[in-house]
């Protein structure tokens, strides 16, 4: 797992953080909180398009990559560009898990677990409250 030592490109004050982001999304992307399961505003969302960082805009998961794993939270099978997420030892809650991070500004995600499906059988258990999505434009 990579290190939690790594300059994030975009980089703010935790006031500025607070400012743009509001009590409940600082608390998941900037205090590594969780969201309560199925209360989710992006659970449902099956349109084509991209889902991006909560808190930088990083484009970081698209639609063909999203499943329905019955879990309470977005799932994906894997990131658009593996280049855009760190995973990190999480040793909280007494047990051990992989932590999804923005690359670009260090904002917790969610987690990745072994048990997805397809060839990867990865699932990136992810919070709404750290994504944003952008429809696909169509012509």
């Amino acid at each position: 797992m990579m290190k939690h030592d790594v300059t994030p490109e975009v980089q703010k004050s935790e006031a500025e953080w607070k400012e743009q982001l509001g009590p409940e999304r600082y608390r998941i992307l900037r205090e590594a909180g969780t969201e309560a399961p199925f209360t989710g505003k992006l659970l449902n969302v099956t349109d084509d398009g991209t889902f991006t960082c909560g808190a930088c805009g990083a484009e970081l998961f698209k639609t063909d990559s999203k499943f329905e794993s019955h879990c309470g939270w977005p799932s994906f099978t894997h990131p658009e560009e593996q280049e855009n997420v760190r995973l990190l030892d999480d040793f909280s809650h007494g047990m051990r898990r992989i932590e999804v991070r923005c690359k670009r500004c260090d904002s917790h995600l969610g987690h990745v677990f072994d048990d997805g499906p397809g060839p990867r059988g990865t699932r990136y258990c992810i919070n709404s409250a750290s994504l944003d999505f952008q429809p696909s434009s169509r012509p």
